[in-house]
């Protein structure tokens, strides 16, 4: 059965809309991959001569236990943060004489050989190997210590999907947990009560009596069956059904109407921004990162490197149209074949995309205007990229647009969601922020600070200038692509 179900994620991967995508997209990851399994790898056969250096007469075992509680707890908010939950389409599934336990585990099963998992061996292999090369404890302890440290791994892999599923609809639940957590970390940090000491202290027992690592095992299964009983309570098609019906709002943004042609289309996107978690929480996300400057402006070492402030100013100004721009018209996947349907035209829904993205330029930019304290160059500068912004950078959006085809459900959780994500949302990322960069830099080098300003301003005025035939061009991509776009969002993927 395991053979059957691995097969299908195989078919599936290779007949979905965004195969091409999906397949590029996972050999980039694959050289990130290979880049931090080195990193792990190199820090894994570095770290016992590095204890032996800093820490001089102690044994390096033993140091490093007491810093295992801390890199657990590291590894699990870096994989609550980044680790997806394992999913499975099991619609089709359900009409078919499948025990529900088998996919169950055929799916807990699969996160085992999460990338996630596998770093940590990097480090653990090499440093035990050392040890045993060292010959300071015997080879069966220090294979018994590697066991424990895996399963102790296996432990935070599924920790994190039950706090996940507990915290990620409501993180507002998770403020006590944190609260709790902090007040351990201060009384360790003073020594009042080192648990991380004392936690190091157990794992140094394995080291004398081998078969408590038995225990980190038993964690494991323990957290194992948790989960598979949480999956199974839900493995139905209703179980996402809310309890209580949800209070809708029904705000109708009837001031849009002055725009003419383009206020339904603005009303429909208004009432999305405004009705659901994930496109509301760009708007948190842009005033949030109104602050990145202060990194940037406040430090004497970018003084001398002013292309840097070209990227800030990009990135302050044009903050929205990146996190909302890149997935359209993804937000819009669960009705697109209706729109695709109706007598609409395209120029005039990317029309109403492109106003409500300059918007939001102009005023992430006038929010920004604060930073004139840092100088009136830094001041105009966020002023002229805000100005390419609109002119080049939203074009170049409504473009890359034209090749989504992961939809995105809105019901979803917002946080850490990257669910409508490929290939041409890593790829985007160039034009928008690295060219304007190195054009400015080219012009800096070679000519003036000045000029360097003036042609960003000059290629968003011209932008400005032939936004209508741009987005008449890009329409007719969107028309060739249509099909194979609703297609794709009609696949249920992640």
């Amino acid at each position: 059965m395991f053979k059957r179900l691995i097969s299908l994620e195989w078919k599936s991967f290779f007949r979905s809309a965004s195969m091409g995508k999906s397949i590029g997209l996972k050999i980039l990851m694959i050289f990130l991959g290979i880049y931090f399994t080195a990193i792990f790898l190199l820090f894994g056969i570095g770290l016992y001569p590095l204890v032996e250096k800093y820490f001089p007469g102690e044994t390096p075992l033993f140091v490093i236990n007491r810093f295992v509680l801390v890199w657990l707890l590291v590894e699990l908010a870096y994989r609550f943060l980044l680790q997806t939950l394992p999913v499975l389409n099991i619609k089709p599934l359900l009409i078919l004489p499948i025990k529900k336990r088998k996919v169950v585990n055929f799916v807990l099963l699969k996160s085992l050989y999460s990338f996630f998992n596998f770093l940590p061996l990097m480090v653990i292999i090499p440093f035990g190997i050392f040890n045993i090369y060292k010959e300071q404890f015997a080879t069966g302890p220090v294979l018994a210590w590697m066991i424990g440290m895996a399963g102790f791994t296996f432990c935070v892999n599924y920790a994190n999907f039950i706090i996940k599923k507990r915290f990620t609809e409501n993180l507002k639940a998770l403020i006590p947990v944190l609260v709790v957590f902090s007040g351990l970390a201060i009384l360790d940090y003073f020594k009042i009560f080192e648990i991380s000491v004392w936690f190091g202290k157990g794992l140094n027992e394995i080291l004398f009596y081998p078969f408590i690592a038995i225990i980190p095992i038993l964690l494991f299964v323990v957290l194992y069956l948790w989960n598979r009983k949480n999956l199974e309570s839900k493995f139905y098609l209703d179980t996402t059904l809310k309890e209580q019906t949800k209070i809708i709002n029904t705000r109708e943004f009837l001031w849009t109407r002055r725009f003419g042609d383009i206020a339904p289309y603005l009303q429909q996107d208004l009432k999305l921004i405004w009705r659901n978690k994930r496109p509301k929480t760009s708007i948190y996300m842009s005033i949030l990162f109104l602050g990145y400057g202060l990194f940037f402006y406040t430090q004497d070492t970018y003084q001398d490197l002013p292309w840097s402030f070209v990227f800030v100013g990009i990135f302050i100004t044009g903050m929205f149209m990146i996190n909302f721009g890149q997935f359209i018209p993804a937000w819009d996947s669960n009705y697109y074949p209706m729109i695709m349907a109706q007598n609409i035209p395209m120029n005039r829904y990317l029309t109403a995309k492109a106003g409500l993205i300059t918007f939001s330029v102009v005023a992430l930019a006038i929010l920004a205007t604060p930073y004139a304290y840092f100088g009136w160059r830094i001041f105009l500068l966020n002023i002229i990229c805000a100005i390419y912004n609109i002119g080049v950078n939203i074009p170049i959006l409504l473009y890359a647009g034209s090749f989504n085809r992961k939809r995105i459900d809105l019901d979803k959780s917002p946080f850490m969601n990257y669910q409508g994500a490929g290939a041409a949302q890593w790829l985007v990322g160039i034009p928008l922020m690295v060219i304007p960069v190195f054009l400015f830099w080219i012009f800096y080098k070679f000519i003036s600070y000045e000029s360097g300003m003036l042609f960003l301003f000059g290629l968003g005025v011209l932008g400005l200038i032939l936004r209508s035939r741009l987005i008449d061009s890009i329409a007719q991509i969107y028309k060739r692509n249509k099909y194979a776009m609703i297609e794709g969002f009609k696949q249920q993927g992640d």
